[in-house]
């Protein structure tokens, strides 16, 4: 058996739908995000800032009242209009299940105070992310993902899903970009971006050099005393199916460790340790190994809990590798008693 890497999943739209709704709900229970956006209103009273060209013109001042701009906080606001827009999107998907598409629309309707827009890919660029509403990190991604995914079907009047041996490698860069922002955001003691470091070679020519395939990291995270080199997959089924049963993926686990052993060569003296994380769908994972003297954790997240959980569950996996990695550097070398085992 030849693995391509990639699998067939035609349930994608329903785990997809089954995110962003848990996430919605999440949001409602602890409150939408809110921001502050001007409005334009003629009042009994001045409030905010007088609009006197407008006042003049439309002689406002024979009625008794003002034009007035004044700021108020509010739940329209772009991330929250990108929110209502997807889960009415999702909600025309034939290929999600009915009842699903039937919750995706209440919550849709739930935010009422929300205006409808059109989604375009520029929504996206210009959607704004902080510590104080991390909560939208995960579903911001997981919408434009859906936005690039969704296309028309035959009639025009609902949606499909675009098959999923593209989707998988699209959502493999949305769930990178979680965790590296998630890192970035809650992980200050660390440097934390995706790298593309250089070869570890010698004795080559320039021309020979120019012809290396290049090598980019998903997430570097740095600290002055060890690296740690995260490795973010999104599949259907972490382990792959061989004829010898389930094994961890194996063109994954060598680019980690390739990644590894470079970078090892350049920075011997510090602690380093590898992950490969996946989604949870069905089966947690938490594979320990130590690969030429370096540690490597095969993990899962489930991004279906509570965020509370999710958020922990992160730092508790990040914590681990930060300890193993600090371990690493006292024993940089392979152990002559560690065995090679071949499948």
């Amino acid at each position: 058996m030849v693995e391509t890497g990639i699998d067939k999943s035609p349930d994608l739209p329903n785990l997809f739908a089954k995110l962003l709704s848990a996430g919605t709900r999440r949001l409602f229970r602890r409150g939408l995000d809110r921001g502050y956006k001007t409005f334009t209103d003629e009042l009994a009273g001045p409030r905010g800032r007088l609009r006197l060209d407008r006042m003049v013109k439309e002689t406002t001042q024979r009625r008794g009242t003002a034009v007035c701009d004044f700021d108020e906080l509010t739940h329209d606001v772009l991330h929250n209009q990108v929110l209502k827009a997807t889960l009415t999107s999702l909600a025309g998907c034939s290929d999600v299940e009915k009842e699903i598409r039937h919750n995706l629309r209440s919550l849709a309707r739930r935010l009422h105070d929300v205006a409808d827009i059109r989604l375009s890919a520029s929504c996206f660029r210009r959607i704004a992310v902080s510590r104080n509403n991390r909560e939208y990190i995960f579903l911001m991604r997981l919408c434009e993902f859906v936005f690039w995914s969704l296309m028309p079907d035959e009639r025009g009047t609902a949606a499909r899903f675009q098959k999923a041996l593209d989707d998988e490698v699209r959502m493999s860069a949305v769930f990178e970009d979680f965790l590296r922002n998630f890192f970035q955001l809650h992980r200050a003691e660390y440097r934390v971006r995706a790298e593309s470091p250089e070869w570890y070679v010698s004795e080559a020519t320039k021309d020979d050099l120019a012809l290396l395939p290049r090598m980019v990291t998903d997430i570097t995270l740095r600290h002055p005393n060890r690296t740690i080199i995260v490795d973010a997959k999104f599949y259907t089924q972490a382990l792959a199916r061989s004829p010898y049963g389930e094994r961890v993926r194996s063109q994954h686990l060598y680019q980690l460790v390739t990644y590894l052993q470079n970078e090892r060569m350049r920075q011997h003296h510090k602690g380093l340790s590898g992950m490969l994380i996946y989604p949870e769908v069905g089966r947690s994972l938490r594979l320990r190994y130590r690969l030429l003297g370096i540690p490597v954790l095969v993990a899962t997240v489930d991004l279906g809990r509570e965020w509370q959980d999710i958020e922990a569950e992160l730092h508790g996996i990040l914590d681990e590798c930060a300890s193993a990695a600090s371990l690493s550097s006292e024993r940089a070398a392979p152990d002559p008693g560690e065995a090679l085992v071949a499948h």
